[in-house]
């Protein structure tokens, strides 16, 4: 049986809403939806490529603790509340995936849990044996 570990990143939504930063089942390890915010504040300010980085920070993190990494990942999907911004937050991504490219769903969406929030990123991944397979 597929044991299933869980991390959490302290954020207040997770005891709240009740659910887990990543969890991981076998070789599989799904990151929820990240946002930009740590210890009760958004990093980046307004600034959509910061927001994007901090988020994909956050995601590299949770999968660490699982014992996968970037290169695992299969999957992206962006939340995005201005599709204008679309290109730092490209960017962003395109930072952390240039060689792995996972695919990837970028939309647009009326507005996240905090205001100030301009993107959220949703990331898959499916660890490696360590043969390789």
């Amino acid at each position: 049986m597929n044991e299933r570990k869980t991390v959490s990143t302290g954020s207040p939504w997770e005891p709240l809403v009740g659910y887990s930063r990543a969890i991981r089942i076998g070789d599989r390890v799904e990151v929820a939806g990240t946002t930009a915010m740590r210890d009760g504040r958004v990093i980046g300010g307004s600034d959509a490529y910061e927001q994007a980085k901090a988020a994909l920070t956050i995601i590299k993190e949770s999968l660490e603790q699982l014992g996968a990494s970037m290169a695992d990942v299969v999957r992206t999907r962006m939340y995005v509340t201005d599709i204008s911004q679309w290109e730092q937050i490209g960017r962003a991504h395109g930072e952390f995936f240039k060689d792995v490219r996972p695919v990837a769903t970028m939309v647009e969406v009326k507005a996240l849990i905090d205001p100030a929030l301009l993107v959220e990123i949703e990331a898959e991944a499916v660890v490696k044996a360590a043969d390789g397979r």
